[in-house]
Parts: structure tokens; sequence; C-alpha cells
């Protein structure tokens, strides 16, 4: 029997990626939306998530697709209603709300799961295999982008809470907190931020390693670049590995060549994880990428430049 599942939030993420995918996983049936810009076919739509937790309609889930600023509460209220919870990346703009909801969740005995859709290609998955039990000596991520072409009009990616060029950068945390073998901490960032806006365009970070020894990672972020997008992420390790992830996660080179190339089924992958989960009865919460980019604006300095119209 599939999993009656509620969408909240019905943005440019759930049309292209959610709606697409739920409609043909077999696990799972959309039973209701919630978006205040309209409904969805012939699915029951409500306004609210209130109005939805209130309705009595049979739900087992809900996706929560909505900016991060407001989802401390609707989680919180879906775990009171019965329902298991997954979230959109980021899952929430602190990580002291993460904490508190995976606490909640536990109390409740219901599902979290908390997905970072660049981690679901196979490209990242044997990149984490190629570098187990190696030592790094050299990271360095390349994430540029469009912000026009990706969030034309979102005003809220520019306000506190809603991460800036963090929103793509996050996606290339998730990749390096994945296929590390150990972990890495923020040492220094530089802040790129339009002096008419709150959150950064830009971000050049330094990072330092858990491990003993020396070791070069770093990153630089840019929600400037047009033309061709930039998703690379280089890695070496001390015994002459070489890695290159490219287009987002879904290339993998090693030495220079070709290893892996998969089209990117991010969100098919994630929704079959899910009903996994819903299977076992077991949460997936994983912090480390939203504690990166904290860590980020806890030392991060400010650097002014031009506005952004």
């Amino acid at each position: 029997m599939a999993y009656k599942l509620g969408i909240i939030g019905l943005g440019k993420i759930a049309q292209d990626q959610h709606l697409p995918v739920v409609a043909k996983n077999n696990d799972f049936e959309l039973a209701a939306v919630v978006s205040s810009r309209g409904g969805y076919k012939n699915v029951p739509s409500f306004k609210t998530p209130g109005e939805l937790f209130a309705s009595g309609i049979k739900l087992d889930a809900v996706s929560l697709c909505m900016p991060p600023e407001p989802r401390f509460a609707i989680a919180r209220a879906a775990l009171d209603a019965g329902l298991h919870v997954l979230m959109e990346k980021p899952p929430h703009p602190t990580v002291g709300e993460l904490l508190a909801l995976t606490r909640h969740a536990a109390d409740k005995r219901r599902i979290l799961f908390t997905t970072w859709h660049s981690q679901y290609n196979a490209a990242v998955d044997e990149a984490k295999r190629l570098l187990s039990g190696k030592t790094v000596s050299m990271l360095h991520v390349n994430w540029k982008e469009d912000v026009r072409h990706w969030h034309p009009g979102q005003e809220w990616i520019w306000e506190p809470g809603g991460f800036g060029v963090f929103d793509p950068g996050i996606n290339a945390f998730s990749i390096v907190t994945k296929i590390m073998p150990q972990p890495l901490f923020v040492e220094a960032c530089v802040l790129e931020t339009p002096s008419n806006k709150s959150t950064p365009i830009a971000a050049q970070i330094q990072f330092k390693p858990s491990w003993d020894g020396q070791a070069d990672l770093s990153a630089d972020l840019d929600w400037r670049q047009t033309g061709e997008q930039s998703w690379n992420i280089d890695v070496e390790t001390t015994d002459g590995l070489k890695l290159q992830l490219r287009k987002g996660g879904t290339e993998l080179y090693v030495g220079g060549n070709l290893s892996v190339a998969a089209p990117s089924e991010e969100y098919e992958r994630i929704y079959e994880h899910f009903a996994a989960l819903l299977k076992s009865g077991k949460s997936h919460i994983d912090g480390a990428p939203l504690q990166l980019v904290s860590d980020c604006f806890m030392l991060g300095r400010r650097k002014d430049t031009e506005a952004f119209l």
C-alpha cells in the first residue's frame, strides 16, 4: 500500500522535482498539497499547513518544500499530528532548530529525513568509497552559478536566514561532508555582500583539517557567474589519488579519466530512501552541511560589494 503524502509549498523545486518524482514512485500517493498560490490538478488543496492538519484527511507523511525560515513550526506541527516529515534542503536556518526538531521527532516516534539532493549521485558514492581510509592533502570547491537564472525574483534568499550564495553552496558542502574520510572545519571566510542585501553573493572559505598534518582546503562560491555554470570539487590525497567531481556531482574523474557518469536522478533516489526509512522506522538526519554554513557566518568577515538590482 502506498504512503499517503502531502506536499507543503508548491514553489519551483516542488514543481520541478517533488511532484513529478512522487507521481512515478509507487511507494507514494499524493494525497494533499498546501499552497497560497492555488492547487494542483484534482488533489485536495489547503491554504495553510494548519488547515491541512485540522482537516482529518488521511496522511502518512509530508514533504516540506517552503523556504527554511518558517519550517520549524510547520515540521513540529506535522510531527504532533502524527506525520513523518521529509525536509527539502536546507532543513532550517539554524543548527539549534534542527537539533530541537530531531529530539521532538524521536519523542513522537516519527521519521525525520533531512534531504541533501546533491549527495544522491552515483559519482558521489564512488568518490566516498575511493577516499575511505585515506588522508586528504588538498580540497578545492569551485561552485559558481547565476542567481538570476536559478532564483528569479526570490527576495527571501537575500534576507537573514535566506543563506544567500550558501543556498547553492550548501549543496557543495553536502557532497564534501559525505565524501571526506575525516571532518573539516571552517578556519576563515570572506563574505562578499551587496550593499543593499543582508546575505552574501560570493564567499571565499579556508578550511582546516581535523587530522594531523598540513592540508590545503578551500572553497570559492559565487552567484554572479553567467554562461556555463561551475559545480566542481577537486580532491587529492597524500598517496597520490586525484579525484574530480564535475557537473554538481554527476561525473567523477579519477586521475584525469572519466570513471562515473550517470544522469541526475537525485530526487528519485531521495524518495526511494524515504520509502526505505518509513519501512524501517528509522530517521536520517544529517546536520553537517548546515553546521559548515553556520560556521562560515560565525567566522566570516563581511566585504561590501556593489548593490544587486
